[in-house]
């Protein structure tokens, strides 16, 4: 495939965080870009007055008909996670297209560049997103391409005026084996997508290409303890090639030391919080050290680091009362994200709205969400979120609430976590999950600010 040749851009699943990236991507290029989601959300909302035309009818109908014919010009792009009895997928494929995954267009594009991929279960959005803005805000630049919304730059694409590029390298159906980084991270593997996977040892497996795939003098930076070898080791907690040391909290906000080969950077102010985002910083600063930035200039960046959208989120922080939202999907992220919570808030009670992502992920870690559950006060689960899957018989959140042990539990929809937020006025207050659990988010920032 000639990307010069490119001028109009279809995309199937438009409104996934990936595919919204290639469509900005492409529309930034001077394409007509077109797409199909299936529901509309604030994401595909800002696609469209973008200049990006959307439509949430699976029918051949909704195409363009300048999309009809397959062309050395038109570029059609699916992701994985559609349906595989879609209408509008099927019509492209009996017309003759060509039809790309979204994985193998961002090797394509990548491939000339210098890559830096970011790897991991978990962990990886922050700490991609975090690289990014090292190298954009220390004057370096990058382009990158981000599995969540920059809250520093209100997308999940940037531009960049050099040879660079950040991408997040995801796991999900191996679609991280098309890059070939220069640069490759991996945050964490604990087993996840088990339903493409099978076992944790096929996941390992997968994460041991991605490394194979670093090009000759790259370098690969892996988290201390994890099954892989790499030439730089981090950790966020103890000594390792890189790591933090006098990691602590000063009026909310967390501080840490670095610590290399090269020598220390003293009291790091991390511009979010989190324990386990001091160690996707340690990552993010590793790679800034190896592209020679200065400390000075990598202090900054970090310290004007807003975060991910979803990911460890401020929406409301007055003295009444903190909402965080989160978007915690399995039994390590939301351990991590709720260590800290203890950390930060520890006289406040914690009550905490969780909504399961996946009938799948759900049964194969329901003991470990049912560990890490229990840390809450008050417990508010919604129902499980299926996505892409059928319900599994006996896979439930009922089931899942009889394993938790938090004194105070229930199983909510959403209007009653409205009512919970309108009568008890919680002082302390997540929602979490990776489902459609952001659509709580207005409305509770609504009945917080205007209580």
């Amino acid at each position: 495939m000639n990307l010069d040749a490119i001028k109009q851009v279809y995309l199937i699943g438009i409104g996934g965080i990936g595919m919204s990236g290639l469509a900005r991507y492409f529309k930034h290029l001077g394409c007509e870009v077109n797409g199909y989601d299936r529901t509309e959300t604030e994401l595909t909302k800002t696609l469209a007055k973008e200049g990006i035309s959307i439509t949430y009818q699976d029918e051949v109908g909704s195409i363009d008909p300048i999309f009809h014919q397959p062309a050395a010009a038109t570029l059609v792009i699916y992701t994985p996670a559609i349906p595989k009895d879609s209408k509008i997928k099927a019509f492209f494929e009996s017309q003759g297209h060509v039809l790309y995954k979204r994985s193998q267009v961002l090797g394509i594009i990548s491939e000339s560049r210098f890559t830096i991929a970011v790897a991991g279960t978990h962990g990886k959005t922050t700490t991609s997103t975090m690289v990014a803005h090292l190298l954009k805000d220390s004057g370096y630049d990058c382009s990158a391409f981000l599995g969540g919304i920059s809250s520093n730059y209100d997308t999940n694409v940037l531009y960049g005026n050099n040879n660079t590029v950040v991408v997040e390298a995801d796991e999900f159906d191996r679609s991280f084996l098309t890059l070939h980084p220069n640069i490759a991270i991996v945050t964490s593997s604990d087993a996840d997508h088990l339903d493409i996977y099978g076992d944790k040892s096929h996941l390992l497996e997968s994460f041991q290409l991605f490394l194979d795939k670093v090009v000759e003098d790259g370098t690969r930076i892996i988290k201390k303890g994890l099954e892989f070898k790499g030439q730089i080791s981090y950790s966020g907690h103890e000594v390792a090639d890189a790591y933090a040391s006098n990691v602590h909290v000063r009026e909310g906000e967390f501080y840490f030391d670095y610590q290399d080969v090269h020598g220390k950077i003293e009291d790091i102010h991390l511009g979010i919080p989190g324990i386990h985002n001091v160690e996707n910083a340690v990552a993010a600063i590793t790679v800034a050290r190896l592209l020679g930035i200065s400390a000075e200039a990598i202090k900054k960046a970090l310290t004007t680091f807003k975060g991910v959208k979803r990911r460890f989120e401020y929406i409301v922080r007055t003295p009444e009362v903190v909402y965080i939202d989160d978007y915690a999907h399995h039994p390590e992220e939301l351990r991590a994200f709720l260590t800290s919570m203890r950390k930060l808030y520890p006289t406040k009670k914690l009550n905490v709205v969780f909504q399961p992502h996946l009938f799948t992920r759900t049964r194969d870690f329901v003991d470990g969400f049912a560990e890490v559950l229990s840390m809450a006060d008050n417990l508010l689960l919604m129902e499980i979120y299926p996505a892409r899957e059928l319900p599994i018989e006996g896979v439930s959140s009922s089931w899942l609430l009889d394993k938790i042990t938090a004194k105070h539990k229930q199983i909510v929809t959403a209007e009653e976590v409205l009512d919970f937020a309108r009568n008890e006025k919680p002082d302390l207050i997540v929602t979490v999950g990776a489902g459609d659990i952001d659509k709580l988010v207005k409305p509770l920032q609504a009945i917080f600010e205007h209580a």
